[in-house]
Order: structure tokens, then sequence, then C-alpha cells
């Protein structure tokens, strides 16, 4: 052991050494010496695990294994025949994990006669994150196909009909106005809908400019608390440090709006019900701007978390699809527009549901500062008062 090289000794220079440039990295990495000893563990890998360094060095890559784990043949074969491989999908659920993870590998020699191996986890998280991304996309645009239709072959005639019963209103017996009053009152309730739809049509693309994502937080919580969610708790945990969000405030509001009262819809009725704000700082992974080349990193973390019964399962896969709804009176387009819209900023956003409460995390990109600085009004309107 004592004759592995060490990556932590590596010789610096004038640039980065290798130590710093792996511990950048957002994937776990380590490196194992020939008799499976881990010498090397970079920053990310000792996030996965919940262990520190210098522990992790005093256990062989067969202990944070699954016991016939494809990865230690995969190691195996590394070790004799000097060539890299990949696995993919592979189950490393571990008493010392407190999750399954399901996860993509490369395993490959260091070096030519260091004889220490690399390995490399992927999780298979954020691949599903950007599949699921693309879904999403997918169905909005097949809600603008539909919204289209009914835009022409509904809007129209329900105007007539609208008309129409507002002039028997005038004309009828007091029972009969009752039915021309419900007449009007559906109409209305379908034309709402139909507009909510046609938001989904806006193809246009966002303006963004620097947000702080406190201001409009605090926004929608003073909205809800005097308002749907007067028969919750909200506790705010936010970041004071985090950077400006790249976005259009207003659209922020209405995500974050959406997102609030569809916690507090599902605290109805609970005795205790709390919902929890917070941000923070996280390593985002990288994706195209929708109708742009551009590629974003995602660092900025927004999570809305309640205590509810959570999201029923034959539900939960379909959770942002339109026209998926647990509520009695729902319209199934709130999650759907949450995830247009926040796919609309270049971000993404992911649930995670049980018995236990529900969390909405929505990754959004940072602001370049060279762009023009949001105008916080509250804040202008008491510098003019001075």
């Amino acid at each position: 052991m004592n004759n592995q090289p060490g990556i932590d000794k590596a010789p610096k220079g004038n640039t980065l050494d290798l130590n710093q440039i792996l511990s950048a990295l957002p994937h776990p990495v380590l490196v194992i010496g020939d008799d499976n000893k881990i010498i090397y563990a970079n920053a990310a890998t000792e996030l996965f695990y919940q262990s520190g360094k210098e522990q992790l060095k005093k256990q062989t890559i067969d202990e944070l294994l699954p016991f016939g784990c494809p990865i230690l043949t995969a190691i195996d074969q590394v070790r004799h025949k000097s060539c890299s491989y990949n696995e993919y999908g592979i189950n490393i659920a571990t008493p010392k994990l407190k999750e399954n993870y399901i996860v993509d590998v490369y395993c490959g020699p260091v070096g030519d006669r260091s004889g220490g191996i690399l390995l490399q986890f992927q999780t298979r998280s954020m691949a599903k994150m950007i599949e699921r991304q693309l879904s999403y996309r997918g169905a909005a645009k097949t809600v603008n196909g539909v919204a289209a239709v009914l835009a022409h072959e509904i809007k129209n005639p329900l105007s007539g009909i609208r008309g129409a019963a507002q002039l028997l209103e005038s004309a009828v017996t007091e029972d009969d106005q009752m039915l021309a009053h419900l007449i009007c009152e559906e109409t209305d309730r379908i034309r709402k809908l139909v507009d909510r739809m046609e938001i989904f049509g806006d193809e246009r693309p966002i303006q963004p400019v620097p947000v702080n994502i406190h201001t409009v937080l605090h926004h929608v919580t003073g909205l809800a608390k005097n308002g749907f969610a007067s028969h919750v708790t909200i506790d705010e945990q936010y970041d004071p440090s985090l950077p400006m969000v790249s976005g259009e405030r207003d659209f922020l509001v209405q995500i974050f709006l959406n997102l609030i009262k569809n916690a507090a819809e599902a605290l109805e009725g609970h005795a205790n019900g709390i919902i929890t704000l917070s941000t923070s700082f996280r390593p985002g992974f990288r994706l195209t701007l929708p109708g742009t080349k551009e590629r974003v990193i995602l660092p900025l973390e927004i999570s809305v978390s309640d205590n509810g019964p959570g999201v029923r399962e034959d539900i939960f896969p379909h959770l942002f699809d339109p026209f998926v709804s647990s509520k009695a009176k729902g319209s199934g387009l709130g999650l759907a527009l949450v995830a247009k819209m926040i796919s609309d900023h270049g971000g993404t956003i992911e649930c995670e549901s049980n018995e236990e409460g529900t969390t909405f995390r929505a990754l959004l990109p940072m602001a370049d500062m060279s762009e023009p600085q949001e105008i916080n009004v509250a804040e202008q309107e008491h510098n003019n008062d001075q």
C-alpha cells in the first residue's frame, strides 16, 4: 500500500493540481489500489457516502459496494486487461447509504504503471431529470395545440351562448333566471380554462434580468398568508448569500405562487400544516435554453415542502402532465404551467413525495451580473421619501 501513488500528493505547479480538479467535479470519484483499498476520494464522494476522506481511506471498495456488485467484476477486468469499462444502471445500495442509488460507472486505470484504478459514479437521477424536462416540454406543446383548437372552436361560440343567456335572464321567470345565470357562470369558467391553456402557446422567449429570488418569495408568502394559505404555517429558511436568479420576476412570482397554493391545498384539514420554503446554492448541471444554443448551469435551488399526506402513487409519475389532478375541481394545469415556465427559464423542477410530505425543488440559472439589475420598488420608494 505504501507503494501506491497518492493523488492527494500530486505535484503542484503554476496551474491547478490534480486534487483540485477532481474535487471540483460534481460526481463521486475514487481511486483504489491493488488491494482494493481506497487511496483517494474527492469531495463529491465524501458527500455521497456521508463520510470523511480519511475515514473512507480506511476501507476497501468491497465494503462500500453490495455483495456481487458488477463494479467489482469490472475492477478485476481493468486490473487484468488494463483497459477501461463502463457499467450502466448499477444498484449500489448498502447500509452505508441512506438511499438506494442507481448509477452509471466509469472504471479505468490510472496511468500505465501506477496500479491505481479510478471509479466515477454518475447517479441516474440527473439523466432522468433531463428526460423528464424534455417530456414536460413535449406536454406543453401538446396543450398548445389543443388550446389553439379550443380558442377557435369554443371561445367564439361561448361568447354567443353567454350573450343569449344574459338576454334570457332579463325576460324569464325568477326560477329560469337562476338557470340563465348558471349558464353565464359556466361559460365564464370554460373561457377562463381556455385562457389558461393559451398561456402554453406563448413561445416568445423570456427577457431575463437579475432577480432577487428572496424578494419574490417574500411577496408570494405575503399573498399566501393573507389568502389561500392562512390556515397553515409558512416557514422560510433562506440562504442570504444566494446570488441573483436570471429570470422574469412576474413569471417567478407565478411559479412559486402556484407551488405554495398546491402545498396549501394538500394541507386542507391538516391540524399542524407547515409549508417550508428554502433556498440554497447547489452545484448544478448544464442544460440548453429553449430556442437557443446557449448552455447554462443551474446552481440555485428553491424548495417548497409541505408535511401533508403526499401525492398518490398512481398520479405521481404524471404529476406535471396537463389535465392530471388529484383534486375534485382541479383543472390539472397548475403544475404543467409551472413546469413550462421553469423550462422557459432554462431550469428544471423535480418532486419527491412520501407519506410524510411532498417537496418540489426548482433549479434555476444564476444571473450574469453584467445584466441590468432588478429594481426593488419598495426600496426605491423608500429612498425617494428620504
